[in-house]
């Protein structure tokens, strides 16, 4: 009986219901942390500039009030969040070693961090119909993507969001945490929490893989059938030249696609089968994923694509 008290002291002293996270830069390179923020200081201010920007000609100029710019304004905000969530964590790592986090901090900021990728997710199957749209029914196009529509498709995509991130950040609550809390990351990423955990996690994996599911597996396939009905549309076109300028316009989106798709994936890859890479590497991985579809979807949009790029010139060299 006695053996058993003890036992159960112990373990009360390696668990906590309400523990606090340490949170990890780059490791072994802790004292260049203020050099090390320079960078992440000029990549954040094109993130928040860049998208900024995008918003900005979006909102104010009456000529891109289209179904294709809403859903670029729509990207940018995405990507504003995504940039915003996380910086705050980051620099205060880099700039003042703030290195703890509380669990309900941990899920406030883990909610809006994965609650923005879902939504960037749909955006770009919402882009990628427009491309369908615009290529294989063109006659139609204003007709099918009406204010009204793209506003409904905008708030399911926040309602979605919500209905899948919520119940699996609730989960987190009622688990035990051991007492050495240490993130591979300079936020809070579920995956890297919930290993954290002492207690039982199936109900969270299997909540988690449910909304992987309904999240990146569902929206890939959309965006699959829609580029095999576009590319199936190009093809009919008999002059190269017309078929060449047709797919020019997916360019952009297939971009956008490549620097949020490839990050994703690697970095699930890395937490889920290199648990002996090194700890860097899962760091460099994270600030990748976060960072870099924010920082180039607006560079690659103004570059792209003629009418943004004209409007922002416009209004740069008038200031």
């Amino acid at each position: 009986m006695l053996q058993i008290q003890n036992n159960m002291e112990i373990l009360s002293n390696l668990t906590s219901k309400f523990p606090t996270f340490m949170l990890t830069s780059i490791p072994g390179l802790e004292s260049v942390h203020a050099w090390i923020s320079i960078p992440f200081c000029c990549l954040y201010t094109v993130a928040l500039s860049g998208n900024s920007m995008i918003l900005f000609v979006v909102i104010t100029q009456q000529s891109l009030h289209e179904p294709m710019y809403y859903f670029l304004s729509m990207l940018s905000a995405a990507d504003l969040g995504l940039t915003l969530s996380t910086m705050s964590t980051t620099l205060g790592i880099l700039w003042f070693d703030a290195r703890e986090i509380s669990l309900d901090t941990c899920i406030v900021q883990m909610f809006f961090l994965h609650g923005f990728t879902i939504i960037e997710c749909g955006v770009l199957v919402a882009m990628a119909f427009d491309r369908y749209v615009a290529i294989c029914d063109p006659l139609r196009y204003t007709a099918i993507l009406t204010n009204s529509r793209i506003i409904q498709m905008g708030l399911l995509m926040i309602i979605r969001t919500v209905v899948l991130i919520v119940p699996l950040l609730l989960l987190l609550k009622p688990l035990y945490f051991c007492r050495v809390n240490v993130l591979s990351h300079s936020y809070c990423y579920y995956p890297d929490v919930i290993k954290l955990a002492c207690s039982d996690t199936r109900a969270n994996s299997i909540c988690g893989i449910i909304d992987l599911f309904l999240t990146t597996g569902v929206d890939t396939l959309c965006i699959i059938l829609s580029y095999i009905l576009i590319v199936r549309s190009v093809l009919h076109i008999a002059s190269p030249e017309e078929r060449h300028k047709v797919f020019s316009t997916c360019v952009s989106h297939i971009g956008a696609l490549t620097i949020f798709y490839i990050p994703m994936i690697s970095l699930s890859l890395v937490h889920r089968y290199s648990r002996s890479a090194p700890r860097v590497v899962h760091s460099l991985m994270a600030n990748i994923y976060l960072l870099l579809p924010p920082v180039l979807n607006p560079i690659i949009y103004s570059v792209k694509t003629k009418h943004i790029r004209k409007v922002i010139f416009s209004l740069l060299l008038t200031k």
